[in-house]
C-alpha cells in the first residue's frame, strides 16, 4: 500500500493531499529512511513523522483499503512521542 493512502485510511492525516505535501517536505521516515508518498508500506514497518512541535514513531500493524473510524486506530501502534 502507498504511504499517502495508509496515512489517510488510518486517519493519522485527514487528507491524502496533505499526506503528499508532508512526504514531499521529507517529514516522514519509514524504517529510518526518508519516504515519498509512493513508498510502499507493510505490516511491521516503523514510521516516524516529524510534526511541528513533536516527533511520533508508529509501528504499522495492518493494512486495509478502507476502514471505519473506530477500526482505524487498530492499523497502527504509537511507539514513542517526543515534544520538541
Amino acid at each position: 500500500m502507498r504511504l499517502d493512502k495508509f496515512l489517510k485510511v488510518s486517519r493519522i492525516i485527514k487528507r491524502r493531499t496533505i499526506a503528499n505535501e508532508i512526504c514531499q517536505k521529507g517529514y516522514i521516515l519509514i524504517n529510518d529512511k526518508v519516504a515519498k508518498a509512493s513508498t510502499g508500506v507493510k505490516a511491521g514497518d516503523k514510521m516516524t513523522i516529524n510534526f511541528a512541535k513533536k516527533e511520533v514513531v508508529y509501528e504499522i500493524l495492518e493494512l486495509k483499503d478502507s476502514t471505519k473510524k473506530e477500526d482505524a486506530a487498530k492499523m497502527f501502534k504509537i511507539i514513542s512521542e517526543e515534544e520538541r
